[in-house]
């Protein structure tokens, strides 16, 4: 789709140039919207939404809809790098600097106090994260764990995750980490910590439909490479961001946890020393 947009923005009109900066801005997700929804959004008419799409190629926004929801937007590893890429570290570069740049942006937008003060204060935090979001989900356990205890991640290997949930309540917090290509597991869990009166964080990408419940927090993260693979670049950058402002939150306790963890580590010596 940014493709065909890029092609065309010589020879589209300025309302035309509205609803393509739209579409731009909500590549990962369009195929979410209705037509009257795009024209909504971007200032438009519904006339000029249709006339831009015929511009990209398509016959019509339930074409282009369509095309969204082709099986790379849903993340299956079809395609590649653009033909000719003589630097492929270069491309993911570049493309890699403008999720990370959407994503600052974000997340600047986004209200990380309530965020990392949740995950901070709760009595136990509980992460789950299934397929590809699962090294996502232990990474964020690992930090956390540097500032403060009772931090699990699921489903551990060959275990579910009934026991986990079944033992949380209204003083914890669930965070679900759900990028694509999502598991049925991923609404399941949200729907029944919503039962049990559980605050949920939820990390996931721009394609993603919403929760299927009211959730305390939404981290929204583009998560689309520049070839036949995700980029979780910018999914990485938001773990860090959020790992440091729990430390924050922490404070002194936070500090006296790391280092406890860190005199740990060298009484069993389990890390490398310099």
């Amino acid at each position: 789709m940014r493709e065909r947009v890029e092609r065309a923005w010589p020879d589209l009109t300025p309302a035309e140039r509205q609803v393509a900066r739209f579409v731009l801005e909500r590549a990962d997700d369009l195929a979410g919207f209705s037509g009257a929804e795009v024209a909504e959004r971007a200032g438009a008419s519904k006339a000029t939404v249709s006339r831009f799409f015929r511009r990209l190629g398509f016959s019509s926004y339930a074409q282009a809809r369509a095309d969204a929801r082709s099986p790379r937007a849903r993340g299956v590893p079809t395609g590649g790098l653009p033909p000719g890429s003589a630097d492929p570290a270069a491309v993911h570069l570049a493309h890699d600097v403008e999720n990370l740049t959407r994503t600052a942006a974000a997340l600047a937008a986004a209200d990380l106090d309530a965020v990392t003060t949740l995950l901070a204060r709760a009595r136990r935090v509980l992460v789950l994260g299934w397929r590809n979001s699962y090294p996502v989900a232990l990474h964020l356990r690992e930090q956390l764990l540097q500032a403060r205890d009772d931090v699990a991640v699921g489903p551990q290997p060959g275990q579910t995750v009934a026991e986990e949930l079944a033992g949380l309540g209204g003083r914890d917090v669930l965070v679900v980490v759900g990028f694509r290509r999502r598991t049925p597991a991923v609404p399941a869990a949200l729907r029944l910590a919503s039962g049990l009166g559980v605050p949920c964080v939820v990390l996931t990408d721009p394609a993603a439909t919403p929760p299927p419940v009211p959730v305390a927090h939404r981290l929204v993260v583009p998560v689309e490479g520049p070839g036949a693979f995700d980029s979780y670049a910018a999914v990485m950058m938001t773990v860090a961001v959020l790992a440091e402002g729990v430390l924050a939150r922490r404070g002194g306790p936070g500090q006296e946890r790391a280092r406890a963890v860190a005199s740990v580590h060298d009484a069993l010596g389990e890390l490398e020393q310099h």
